[in-house]
C-alpha cells in the first residue's frame, strides 16, 4: 500500500568543503528539501536523523529553529540512511504523524575509514602506508570476499573495473557529484592495486555530504508536490547465523545468505513486485565488486550474471537495468550518515524525470535502493510514481 509519500528533497554537494561542517551540510539540505515541498521547517511534525561523525542530529536545531519537534537520533552503520528513512515512514504509517522529515549527513577526514591502523596516530604530512597499502581491515575484506566470489561464479578483473568506469562516466553527469572525472577501463585497471583484485579507483572514499528527505501520508502530497513519490516499501534487517560479513571473526561451516537477500526478499513481498519490475536501482557499492554480488544478492540476477550483463551494458543509463545512475559511492564518495539517502534522493529525482543527462530513458516508473552498513545491517526501498 502505498501509504506514505515523498514530496520534498534537498541534497548538499558530496565532497570536500572545507569550512563547512558536517551539521551545517544537513541544516542546507533541509533547507532546500523544504523549499522543494513548499514549507518550512515549523511546519515539520517529526524528524529523524542520523550522523557517524558530524555530531549528534538533533542538535541541529539551534541551527533550522527550536519549534519542539519530536526528534529521533539513528545509527546503524553504512545503513544509518536507510534507518532513517524507514523509521520515518513507520512514524506516519503509525498514525501518530503526518508530515516529518528523514536527514543524514556526515563529514569524514581523509583515512577515516582505516580505524583499524596502528595505535600510533598518523601525523599531517605523514604517508599512510598502513591503509594505502591496503592492509586496513575493511579493504582486506572485501577484497577476501570478492576473491572467492570471482572464482566461484567467473567474475574477471575487467568486470570489476567496468563496474568503476560506469560509476565515474555517471558521475560526470551529476552535478552534486564528487568525482566527475570519467575512468577509461584500462586506468582503473591500471591503478595503484591496493587489496587484490581492487585497485584504488574501484573504491569509493570517505566524504562529507547531506541529504534531507520529507515525507508525509500519501492522501496528503498533492497539497505539497505536483510530483509525489510513493514508498512501496522500506526494509532493515540484521545478519543470521552463517552469513559472512564485514568485521567477521570467522566464516562457520553453515554458511548462509547475507542481511540483503533477507531485506530485499521482504521488500519485494511488501511492494507487492518482483525485481523484473524495477526500472532503476541504486546499489552499494562502497568498491566494485560489492555492486556485482549486490546485484544478484538482490536478485536482478543469478550468480555469475553480471559478467554477461556488464559487457553488453545493461547496467549502463540506457541499458536494461540501470545500476547507480548517480555515480554511486565510488563517485560521489561515502559520507556514512548521507549515503542512504543519497540514493533515495537520486531515485525521486529519476521518476520526477528531472536527472538531465543521467535520465533514464522511457519514463522509470518503479525504483530500488540498497545500503548495506557494518558488521552486517542491509535496508532496502522501493519507490514507485
Amino acid at each position: 500500500m502505498d501509504d506514505v509519500a515523498i514530496v520534498g528533497i534537498g541534497m548538499h554537494p558530496f565532497g570536500r568543503h572545507e569550512g563547512v561542517s558536517g551539521m551545517e551540510q544537513g541544516a542546507i539540505a533541509v533547507r532546500a528539501a523544504c523549499q522543494d515541498a513548499g514549507i518550512s521547517w515549523p511546519d515539520l511534525q517529526f524528524a529523524v536523523g542520523g550522523s557517524a561523525a558530524a555530531g549528534n542530529p538533533d542538535t541541529m536545531v539551534s541551527m533550522l529553529g527550536l519549534t519542539g519537534l519530536q526528534f529521533t537520533n539513528v545509527a546503524n552503520g553504512c545503513a544509518t540512511g536507510g534507518t532513517a528513512l524507514f523509521t520515518a515512514c513507520n512514524t506516519i504509517r503509525s498514525g501518530e504523524y503526518d508530515l516529518g522529515i528523514a536527514i543524514g549527513f556526515d563529514k569524514h577526514p581523509r583515512g577515516a575509514f582505516a580505524s583499524d591502523r596502528p595505535v600510533v596516530p598518523i601525523q599531517e604530512g605523514d604517508h599512510d602506508w598502513y591503509g594505502g597499502s591496503g592492509m586496513a581491515i575493511n579493504p582486506q575484506f572485501f577484497a577476501m570476499k570478492i576473491n572467492r566470489y570471482m572464482e566461484n561464479h567467473g567474475i574477471t578483473n575487467r568486470t570489476l573495473a567496468r563496474v568503476a568506469a560506469k560509476a565515474t562516466r555517471n558521475g560526470s553527469m551529476n552535478p552534486m557529484a564528487w568525482r566527475k572525472n570519467p575512468f577509461s577501463v584500462d586506468e582503473i585497471l591500471q591503478s595503484r592495486m591496493l587489496a587484490y583484485p581492487l585497485t584504488q579507483y574501484m573504491f569509493c572514499s570517505p566524504g562529507e555530504g547531506g541529504v534531507a528527505l520529507i515525507l508525509c501520508r500519501a492522501d496528503l502530497a498533492h497539497k505539497y508536490t505536483d510530483k509525489p513519490v510513493y514508498v512501496r516499501s522500506a526494509v532493515v534487517r540484521s545478519r543470521r547465523f552463517g552469513s559472512f560479513e564485514v568485521k567477521a571473526s570467522y566464516l562457520a561451516n553453515e554458511q548462509c545468505a547475507g542481511p540483503t537477500v533477507d531485506a530485499s526478499k521482504v521488500a519485494f513481498e511488501q511492494a507487492g513486485i518482483g525485481p523484473q519490475d524495477v526500472d532503476v536501482a541504486q546499489l552499494q557499492d562502497t568498491e566494485s565488486g560489492a555492486e556485482i554480488m549486490h546485484m544478484a544478492e538482490n536478485g536482478f540476477c543469478d550468480d555469475g550474471e553480471q559478467e554477461g550483463m556488464l559487457e553488453r551494458g545493461d547496467t549502463e543509463i540506457g541499458g536494461r537495468l540501470p545500476v547507480n545512475t548517480d555515480g554511486g559511492c565510488i563517485a560521489n564518495g561515502e559520507p556514512i550518515g548521507a549515503s542512504g539517502l543519497r540514493q533515495v534522493h537520486e531515485n525521486v529525482v529519476q521518476l520526477r524525470g528531472d536527472a538531465g543527462q543521467r535520465q533514464v530513458p522511457n519514463h522509470p516508473k518503479v525504483a530500488y535502493t540498497h545500503v548495506y552498513g557494518a558488521p552486517g545491517i542491509s535496508g532496502v526501498t522501493i519507490l514507485c510514481r
